[in-house]
């Protein structure tokens, strides 16, 4: 089983690689949650899952993902990320994110990602935005 949850993890991550949110819906389960802890509420279901990850490209349409680490099990998959790229606000996205993922007949049941919540705060900002917060704060 361990191998079939890391083959999931591969086409689970070509799909986030690829920016296509259908076929990331299409590998959760009908029922499966996703979220993101950094404010916002869970999302259940394929169509708002779908809704969710076309949100974080229309966000960041140029995401990369690099791989820190990856623990693989028999019905789960904890990783590491450093996502990169340049919000549509124009700030440049560097992000430290993990994932607790758990599996359920072959497709994810859950996500649970979790991200350095100040670091994306500065990222989504307009570019200049956080010296200039930084400038009228210290004077």
């Amino acid at each position: 089983m361990t191998a079939a949850t890391r083959e999931l993890f591969e086409r689970y991550h070509a799909c986030w690689e690829s920016r296509d949110p259908d076929r990331i819906a299409g590998l959760h389960t009908a029922d499966s949650v996703f979220h993101l802890h950094s404010g916002q509420d869970p999302v259940r279901g394929r169509a708002a899952i779908r809704e969710a990850a076309a949100g974080m490209f229309e966000l960041v349409p140029d995401l990369a993902f690099d791989l820190v680490s990856l623990r693989v099990g028999e019905d789960f998959w904890v990783v590491q990320w450093k996502l990169s790229g340049t919000s549509a606000a124009g700030g440049a996205v560097d992000i430290d994110l993990a994932d607790f993922v758990l599996v359920e007949n072959g497709a994810v049941k859950e996500k649970h990602s979790y991200v350095d919540g100040v670091a994306m705060q500065a990222s989504l900002a307009p570019a200049g935005a956080t010296s200039q917060r930084w400038e009228q704060t210290t004077g």
